[in-house]
């Protein structure tokens, strides 16, 4: 049966309206970036942490709204399949010279899934592949400012062009001192060129909008000479009780760009017009960052996600290992799988928790939203969280089967829902995470290697002591660092922080997680006589949001050798005094310094000591 004229009128403005929708999603997105910059010039930074929580809202938001006025209006849920076919066609027309074209065919695909039967979830109603290319997609001419600017230092001097760089940004807050600081980065410059010759293309490529995340607000760009390209981070920050600015470190390479766009970051805020254009010019500072990570650092999470499951469907076609249960201790409330040659692990909920677990799958997926809306501080990995995902039963191990079955049933279907013969295995909710080499297998394999024999003065046990008194250390910064962020993280064993390629320690079970204020840090009252000393019961209350955390070391410090590194850099941690003088400042208002960069980088350590809190 063809289609009536009558139909396609209705198509075309189904179309409309979800493009109406999304151009609505994305200029509230906007908007909300750009504000980012008063907030910043404001130093109002309560207010730039709920901007940043309720930007992460805005998408499902949208695409509710959309969902509602569709079936109000068109009772899109009823219309024929004949009639969403020319919708999708209608909807790429509506594509043409736009500039966020991948981001709307998102939107359209999350819309489309709310009102359409998941069996018709096919290359004929949802964007599978894009439809619209979003290679050199320009500004209009009546706009202000391209994708990035280019200085050229061979027409008047490093130091001029520098600064009309940073000016060129506007920001309505005096420097300290800005002359001392372009100097500063323009000796950094001059170190990185060294005695190479200029060449007649020697530039810096700066993209025009600033990205806010925190209190801190940075340049993003690239030094091009000759064939030499190298990516560059300005962090400005303030000092002075927040009344003053200053350029606090030059971050260089493509490490330091790695670290600083980390997935265990909050989200950038920046305002881009075409976006696609901006994650092309960072992946030229990190080629080995896939476009998902890149997207999902710019607050765009949902197209993340939409590329994430691309990349994945696409690796699956080119891979033949299989799933199974991941390696490491086995949670009690996650059950945890992986494909070897496939750098993420996937995450399920158990349908039931041995003692003493007290948790339900409610309060466990507000714990992960709550990491996902928080400032991660570069110590909480993200999660792509994904509800009806599809894999092919011929890829799962028995094993793993079988432990789905046991622990998950409820989160488990096996069926051949499209009538072809091919089973596929279905969850009903998953969390995806990067993969990381758990803490304890890292610090094992140390150990193995004579790290924690002091007498082995081996050159491997000496590269084995170094990894292990790294991961201690930094073990113990990365709590500290998550106290910063108000997060107590509940369970603080080694199988609970994972390490990354940069050597970062990262946290990822986030089922106990409290904020610092909600917990009550005391001190273990003495024994009251001879037979509370010797009882090996606790002859103390003990209240629910109770913490002592004297008692960590027995389940931290079994090994002298780690023992003491973390009381030489980090025996604090093992004071209430300590937890409850953080707990105070953040009660008053204080919001902590979390540096995305090592301090020996910063030019104004002489300014202020680091407000991290080992520092109080």
């Amino acid at each position: 049966m063809f289609p009536t004229r009558l139909d396609s009128r209705v198509a075309y403005d189904i179309a409309k309206a979800m493009m109406d929708g999304f151009n609505r999603h994305y200029q509230l997105f906007r908007t909300e970036s750009a504000r980012a910059k008063h907030r910043f010039e404001t130093a109002d930074w309560a207010a730039q942490q709920r901007a940043q929580r309720d930007r992460i809202e805005f998408y499902d938001l949208r695409v509710r709204e959309c969902v509602m006025r569709l079936e109000r209006e068109f009772k899109a849920d009823e219309q024929p399949m004949d009639v969403w076919h020319q919708v999708k066609l209608h909807y790429i027309g509506l594509l043409v010279d736009h500039h966020q074209p991948e981001l709307a065919e998102t939107f359209f695909n999350s819309v489309t899934t709310k009102i359409l039967h998941r069996s018709y979830f096919q290359n004929d109603f949802i964007f599978i592949r894009p439809a619209v290319s979003t290679e050199y997609i320009e500004y209009d001419e009546s706009s202000a400012h391209p994708t990035y600017r280019a200085y050229y230092p061979l027409t008047t001097s490093l130091s001029a062009e520098l600064l009309r760089m940073v000016q060129d940004f506007g920001l309505h807050r005096n420097f300290e001192d800005l002359q001392r600081d372009i100097d500063r980065v323009a000796g950094v410059v001059n170190g990185l060129l060294g005695t190479a010759k200029l060449h007649a293309n020697f530039q810096m490529q700066v993209l025009a909008s600033l990205f806010y995340r925190n209190k801190g607000a940075y340049i993003i760009g690239k030094l091009i000479n000759g064939f030499t390209e190298v990516p560059f981070a300005l962090p400005i920050l303030y000092i002075k009780g927040d009344t003053q600015l200053v350029i606090d470190a030059v971050l260089h390479g493509e490490d330091d760009m790695h670290v600083l766009f980390s997935f265990a970051r909050a989200y950038f805020m920046a305002d881009m017009e075409i976006p696609s254009a901006y994650v092309q010019f960072l992946r030229g500072l990190m080629p080995r960052k896939p476009r998902n990570e890149i997207y999902n650092a710019l607050g765009l999470a949902k197209q993340g996600k939409t590329l994430f499951y691309r990349d994945f469907l696409y690796h699956q076609r080119h891979s033949t290992d299989m799933f199974r249960i991941a390696p490491g201790i086995k949670g009690m409330v996650m059950l945890v799988f992986d494909l070897p040659s496939f750098p993420y692990v996937f995450k399920v909920i158990k349908d039931f928790y041995p003692p003493p677990k007290e948790t339900s799958r409610e309060l466990i997926k507000s714990k992960y939203q709550l990491v996902k809306q928080h400032d991660r501080v570069g110590r909480m990995a993200d999660t792509l969280e994904y509800v009806e995902v599809a894999f092919p039963r011929a890829r799962f191990t028995d094993e793993l089967i079988a432990e789905l079955e046991k622990f998950a049933p409820s989160q488990l279907e096996i069926s051949d829902r499209d009538g072809d013969g091919q089973l596929e295995v279905i969850l009903k909710h998953v969390y995806i995470e990067r993969r990381m080499i758990p803490l304890n297998i890292y610090l094992q394999e140390a150990f193995d290697a004579g790290g924690a024999d002091p007498t082995n003065t081996s050159p491997q046990a000496l590269r084995a002591r170094e990894q292990m008194e790294h991961a201690v250390i930094e073990y113990g910064n990365a709590l500290k660092d998550l106290i910063a962020a108000n997060i107590f993280p509940g369970d603080m064993l080694w199988k609970n922080f994972g390490v990354t390629r940069h050597g970062k320690i990262v946290f990822y079970d986030y089922d106990e997680i409290e904020a610092i204020t909600d917990c009550n840090f005391r001190k273990v009252p003495a024994p009251r006589n001879e037979e509370d000393e010797m009882s090996g019961e606790i002859w103390y209350s003990v209240g629910p949001h109770d913490v002592f955390p004297e008692t960590f070391g027995p389940f931290l410090l079994g090994n002298a050798a780690v023992r003491e590194v973390f009381m030489r850099h980090h025996a604090n941690l093992l004071e209430a005094s300590f937890w409850q003088k953080v707990k105070d400042r953040i009660l008053a208002g204080h919001m902590f310094d979390v540096f995305p960069y090592d301090q020996s980088k910063r030019f104004n350590q002489q300014h202020e000591a680091s407000d991290l809190p080992e520092s109080i």
